[in-house]
């Protein structure tokens, strides 16, 4: 998946390092079950690419600094590069000073946003990160969209497996609800508001109005708001009223923060104090025979390595849209990529055979 990936974005001239790291991210996300924000989610981005909404030559710059703060720009360019560019950042900052925050403006979506939490527990700093949205969830008691579903991610590294929280301010993320409409499926819980102003579990009838529930309704509500607020004020940027005058959602504000724990000499007992709070969360009975309780990103890493033994389950159709736009009138499009994929071996045999064609023709 990442070499297709990769040759996808060369195509659509992002340079080589850039390619990698958007291959290298969408893959993850998909391998660790997150199609929403992997798989699915790329042909929207070329989209954007297509439409100059997304600029393949801009990345973030520093406009301004105050010691361990800095404002960022983005400039537009592709949210994946700049927001692992500033997460990068808080972490060299909090590695200097302890804490480290990055605010950064005029960017775009970031896809998954535990993306950058895994980042900053990967390099053994906490972290705390978020970011604005197009206006897609209405202030409690309103009829219209006026709120972002604003995700916050919040990440903790641990030896025996990082902690990470990622979670928009709406019950459902929106790639979460299109990917129950691309199943044929009802949302398990109400996710959001009908065109009657009635809860619904209807993926269809939610995304059709763009009216997402809040979590914790006033409380998940007045949490948007306030995300939006710091976003907006810290990087100097768009706010989600900016961000709704747009066709498309670009321009929006992020902040990421980046603690160093290993600066309190103390990082045994540290480990020893998340795993007396996680025992306690595991020792519970459960509610119903078999099931178990989870910290965040357990269950992420429980199906990182189920997919890593197992494969990458993805939608035919889309994986075949995939290979379409990354091959088709390119030195590739000989009679070898118009296989008709119909089933996982031919999708291997595929790729393979792109392999060999590369190295042969390089």
């Amino acid at each position: 998946m990442e070499k297709v990936l990769h040759t996808l974005f060369l195509k659509h001239h992002f340079s080589d390092k850039k390619a990698k790291t958007l291959a290298k991210v969408y893959t993850e996300n998909t391998l660790d079950g997150i199609n929403s924000h992997g798989i699915n989610r790329v042909k929207h981005f070329i989209k954007y690419v297509e439409k100059g909404i997304i600029n393949v030559k801009a990345e973030a710059e520093k406009s301004e600094s105050f010691g361990c703060i800095e404002r960022w720009d983005g400039h537009f360019g592709a949210g994946i590069i700049n927001a692992t560019k500033c997460m990068e950042r808080a972490i060299t900052l909090s590695k200097e000073h302890g804490i480290g925050l990055v605010a950064l403006r005029n960017t775009n979506h970031w896809m998954r946003g535990g993306t950058y939490g895994w980042q900053a527990a990967n390099s053994g700093c906490i972290s705390i990160a978020f970011t604005n949205t197009q206006p897609n969830m209405p202030p409690w008691g309103g009829k219209e969209s006026r709120l972002g579903n604003n995700p916050l991610v919040i990440s903790i590294p641990r030896k025996e497996g990082h902690v990470v929280l990622d979670m928009a301010m709406s019950q459902f993320a929106f790639g979460k609800i299109n990917s129950y409409k691309l199943k044929g499926e009802k949302l398990p819980f109400p996710g959001g508001w009908d065109a009657n102003d009635k809860l619904s579990n209807d993926p269809e009838k939610i995304l059709d109005n763009e009216r997402g529930l809040p979590i914790g309704y006033w409380k998940g509500s007045a949490l948007s708001m306030t995300l939006d607020m710091l976003a907006t004020l810290l990087s100097v940027g768009n706010s989600t009223y900016e961000i709704g005058k747009n066709k498309y959602e670009t321009g929006v504000s992020q902040i990421f923060i980046s603690i160093f724990p290993k600066l309190f000499h103390d990082t045994n007992l540290q480990e020893k104090l998340l795993n007396e709070i996680i025992q306690y969360s595991h020792d519970v009975e459960p509610m119903e025979t078999g099931k178990r309780t989870y910290y965040p990103g357990e269950k992420t890493l429980e199906l990182r390595n189920k997919h890593l033994k197992e494969g990458i389950p993805v939608d035919k159709e889309i994986w075949q849209d995939i290979l379409n736009i990354s091959f088709e009138k390119t030195r590739f499009s000989s009679p070898l990529f118009k296989l008709k994929l119909l089933n996982q071996q031919s999708y291997q045999l595929t790729v393979y055979l792109i392999a060999c064609y590369n190295f042969c023709f390089n």
